[in-house]
């Protein structure tokens, strides 16, 4: 195996002075490893982060590898490998998330977690859309009281104040808070080292989603490959099927060949659908299906259940693949 990359890792022991580890990247005809080796009075100890083909995946493992280790205190000594600064040097909204998420009031989180859940069935959105947890966090942790304080939370902008703050701040009046606006102090008071290794964890989970997301890819690859349905994969995958094929999507928009998994799931609508569904993508574009939708089956939609809808759109989706894939063609 030739080695292609290395790098020392370092963590302090207190009395026991230095603790030290080698992390290594090897290729062998085209097989990549990763592996870390660390010293220890009984010898070294070596783990095995990846073994395979694919670069994509080995420097996810890399990186997953390296967040969990300097999130336990090892620090490299060539720096940059998680494509930031070193862990402890973020700004100023990255220490307000932190301190945010670290201090969060859990009565008024859940308080604040239940306006959220009304709001969003009311609005028939996703509950993150309405807003995310890391926002929550920092109001229960921060206890907002007036606008111009609301407005102090990251990410909390004017259209999210206008649709919400009234209701948000109504949650928070009755909370009490021993902290003040605005959020200055919150640089002093962070911890260095607690805020580093909440960054590294930050990385790790960033990373960790990847590579779930990758071997979900793989996944979803074998069962097309083996000539399975969109059923098939919902069975496998905790997955919708709608989140399936904004997947395959992004497949067909890698190069990946899935047309043959497209003509078995369109293998019982109508050609006259078909091309329907074709001139009205012509006609409108495809970026957005609802008019497609509408455009296609028009007073059809009326009077059909949820699902029956996402029946159709799932048609739609599949169609925008191989519309897509032609006119991708043509293009070249």
């Amino acid at each position: 195996m030739q080695i292609v990359f290395m790098n020392t890792f370092e963590k302090s022991a207190g009395d026991a002075g230095i603790e030290s580890a080698k992390l290594y990247i090897g290729e062998d005809q085209g097989r990549w490893s990763v592996e870390w080796r660390e010293d220890a009075e009984e010898g070294e100890r070596m783990a095995v982060w990846f073994e395979g083909t694919s670069w994509e995946e080995m420097m996810i493992a890399f990186r997953l590898g390296i967040a969990r280790m300097m999130g336990a205190g090892f620090m490299p000594i060539i720096d940059g490998m998680l494509e930031s600064p070193r862990a402890g040097n973020g700004g100023y909204l990255t220490m307000l998330q932190c301190y945010g998420e670290l201090h969060a009031d859990q009565e008024l989180f859940q308080s604040l977690r239940e306006w959220r859940r009304k709001a969003a069935g009311a609005e028939k959105k996703s509950a993150y859309l309405v807003a995310t947890n890391r926002m929550l966090w920092m109001i229960s942790a921060f206890v907002p009281q007036s606008d111009e304080e609301l407005r102090q939370i990251p990410g909390w902008g004017q259209v999210k104040h206008a649709a919400y703050g009234a209701d948000v701040l109504a949650v928070t009046a009755g909370a009490s808070r021993t902290t003040t606006f605005p959020l200055d102090w919150v640089a002093e008071r962070l911890d260095p080292d607690v805020f580093a290794t909440w960054q590294c964890k930050q990385k790790e989970n960033k990373y960790k989603l990847l590579m779930d997301r990758q071997q979900e890819k793989k996944q979803i690859l074998s069962v097309l490959q083996q000539g399975g349905q969109l059923s098939q994969l919902e069975e496998q995958l905790s997955l919708s099927r709608r989140e399936l094929l904004i997947r395959i999507e992004g497949l067909e928009a890698e190069g990946y060949d899935v047309e043959p998994f497209v003509e078995r799931e369109l293998s019982e609508v109508p050609e006259s659908e078909r091309q329907m569904i074709w001139e009205a993508m012509s006609a409108m574009g495809d970026r957005y299906l609802k008019p497609v939708l509408e455009q296609v089956y028009g007073q059809q939609e009326e009077g059909k259940s949820g699902r029956q809808v996402e029946q159709l759109y799932e048609r739609l989706r599949l169609m925008r693949i191989r519309y897509r894939r032609q006119a991708g063609s043509k293009a070249v």
